[in-house]
């Protein structure tokens, strides 16, 4: 039986999964490691960004689920830890990302945060090393 390694995958509840789902390919370069479609025509998917794994669906028809937009913002704030900060941030606006702060230097990290289009918040940025 073969080990799993653990981890922790993000789910995103979104009202439009298939918006959501080219808007994080767009903005980060997201590649789909699964995707499941129901009659209905929802969607869940898994996406990469360089290995860093989060799941997206929409919300589902009499689950009890709350869309992302009921979350308060306070609540979850996502961290994309990436080698090219900057150009990830500038390809997020590109996208239809809000800027809350621009990618800068402090406390040890290059980092800047924008909202999306779902209203979640992501922290786009790398640990600085030492010189």
């Amino acid at each position: 039986m073969k080990n799993i390694t653990s981890s922790i995958q993000p789910w995103l509840t979104v009202e439009n999964s298939a918006t959501a789902e080219k808007f994080y390919k767009d903005a980060f370069s997201a590649i789909e490691t699964y995707r499941m479609e129901t009659p209905d025509g929802g969607l869940v998917v898994r996406l990469s960004v360089n290995g860093a794994e989060f799941w997206v669906s929409g919300q589902l028809k009499d689950s009890g689920e709350t869309p992302s937009k009921n979350l308060k913002q306070d609540v979850v704030r996502l961290i994309l830890i990436v080698e090219n900060p900057d150009e990830i941030f500038q390809q997020a606006i590109k996208a239809g990302a809000t800027e809350v702060f621009p990618v800068g230097e402090e406390h040890g990290w290059r980092l800047g945060r924008l909202s999306d289009p779902f209203e979640l918040d992501w922290e786009i940025g790398k640990p600085l090393t030492e010189k």
